[in-house]
């Protein structure tokens, strides 16, 4: 009877005292489009022509954020500030070159390895653009004239392929790496973890790409290839690697994949298979297939019987690129919704992009949220679902935002202040409902006439801005004039974030 007892006891007790099974962590999705617009996802954008059936399916099933932002307007920047949840301006400006060292300091602390070192197996797959610390054999061989401007080009023979490249995924948390590095930019090869699969043999130049886009320019830099490289099948495989990645996971043992896709940024190249799929162009056949992989991605977290268990977070790098402005006189179709600006700007259009959240059981299907949220808030909220204790100098910028996903009482607004920036030139603070941006333009080019002409933007003359962007979230109305007492207290705020203040919230 005695032992009896005792067995009961222990059994009441073991809950409480057992550390939770490692398979009781939900497994972690983030699936980072690139360039994508507000606008581009159908359920955003009452007038799109883009169709985005799996998308909007992950909004239903989740919740989606109405005020969602990058930290940046470009996409090494963004990617950074996601990764690390610190804004991307204390570190730098700009994005990553062709054969840039890496983004990071090296005490920056990432979520990958946060998770990674609390049991989570790891991989990063598709676009890094975060550097890499390359190791050259000689100085560039090449100079190709591109944009007006004479470059040095590193060639085949600058590097020798066969060593490790250090500095990239797996120096910072990734178990595994697959991808081409960043479509666009040299080396032209896969990569496997840290080593290219092949090695490059000529160079790629503006004049022997060798097929063609089906909208706007290629963008390519030049620089070193492997012969018969095939941008058209840069997507389809980086699908099918992570298909075939999520298929190996044991679900005994918590994974976290970060899908950094290379689309739909320039080059829009849409497989044929879905061209004619939108009413918006080859951007938005792009976009039907950006979506399409996005389903592909969840079709088979279901069929592995995973989706129960996983968070899925989708968002994008930036806003979307100039050619959107011709694709809304062209088509109708206005990638940027209804806001002003677009990639690179202080302006609205240039880092309020997609941002959903969907954790089966816990986050109310269906669920839309108004909270100011950035992607800097994702390593803080990450960590706190997986039970990880950040250091008090780690994601200085990143507030938990649990509470938001689970419904729970919160202060509103959540976010004390946030932070608009690409280049060092131009700044915007957001506090509440308030904007104030210290230029009298948010814009880092100029709006072409028959753009302005449809929307009916026009340009300001003061000093710098304020909006009430629960009134005026199209930034139509200035009332920096008006209201002299908050923008005097708005720019004070901005300095004291630009001189090091960081306020998160943990609890």
């Amino acid at each position: 009877m005695r032992f009896l007892l005792k067995l009961l006891v222990f059994s009441i007790l073991l809950p409480s005292c057992v550390k939770p099974v490692q398979s009781q962590l939900p497994n972690i999705v983030i699936i980072y489009a690139d360039d994508m617009g507000y606008g581009d996802l159908n359920c955003q954008n009452p007038d799109s022509k883009i169709p985005t059936p799996h998308l909007d399916q992950l909004a239903a099933d989740g919740m989606r954020f109405t005020d969602g932002h990058s930290s940046s307007g470009v996409c090494s920047p963004s990617r950074y500030a996601l990764l690390t949840g610190k804004y991307h301006w204390r570190t730098r400006h700009g994005i990553v070159g062709s054969f840039g060292a890496s983004f990071f300091k090296d005490d920056d602390v990432t979520l990958s390895q946060i998770l990674k070192d609390n049991g989570y197996t790891t991989a990063c797959i598709g676009k890094w653009h975060l550097g890499w610390d390359w190791e050259f054999e000689q100085e560039p061989s090449y100079e190709v004239m591109q944009w007006g401007k004479l470059r040095e080009v590193y060639g085949p023979e600058d590097i020798d392929w066969s060593k490790p490249i250090k500095g990239g995924p797996l120096d910072k948390g990734f178990d595994y790496y697959f991808g081409d590095g960043t479509i666009n930019f040299p080396p032209y090869v896969w990569v496997e973890n840290d080593r290219t699969l092949s090695i490059p043999n000529e160079l790629m130049t503006p004049e022997n790409i060798g097929f063609q886009t089906k909208e706007g320019a290629w963008e390519f830099r030049p620089g070193p290839r492997v012969k018969d490289w095939n941008p058209y099948e840069v997507l389809p495989t980086l699908t099918e690697k992570t298909v075939e990645w999520i298929e190996m996971q044991d679900k005994e043992r918590p994974f976290f994949l970060y899908f950094a896709l290379p689309s739909p940024h320039a080059p829009i190249i849409p497989n044929d298979e879905f061209d004619g799929q939108s009413e918006a162009g080859a951007y938005g056949d792009f976009m039907v297939q950006t979506d399409w992989v996005a389903g592909q991605v969840l079709q088979t977290l279901k069929d592995k019987g995973l989706d129960e268990n996983t968070i899925v977070v989708f968002s994008s790098d930036n806003g979307t690129e100039a050619y959107a402005w011709k694709r809304a006189v062209e088509y109708d179709h206005f990638s940027m919704g209804d806001f002003r600006g677009l990639k690179r700007d202080v302006w609205e259009g240039g880092h309020h992009v997609p941002f959903i959240i969907k954790w089966p059981g816990k986050i109310k299907a269906g669920a839309v949220s108004n909270e100011v949220i950035s992607q800097v808030d994702i390593m803080a909220t990450i960590a706190t679902i997986a039970g990880v204790e950040l250091a008090e100098d780690v994601a200085p910028d990143s507030y938990n935002f649990l509470p938001v996903l689970l419904a729970q009482p919160h202060k509103t607004p959540y976010r004390e202040a946030t932070i608009h920036n690409t280049r060092a030139s131009k700044w915007g603070i957001r506090i509440g409902d308030w904007l104030y941006i210290n230029s009298n333009t948010g814009g880092h080019r100029d709006m072409p006439a028959d753009f302005k002409e449809l929307t009916g933007y026009t340009d300001f003359d003061t000093e710098g801005l304020l909006f009430n962007m629960k009134k005026d979230p199209e930034q139509r109305v200035n009332l920096y004039e008006k209201y002299p007492e908050r923008v005097e207290e708005m720019h004070k705020e901005l300095q004291r974030y630009r001189g090091g203040m960081a306020i998160n919230n943990r609890k």
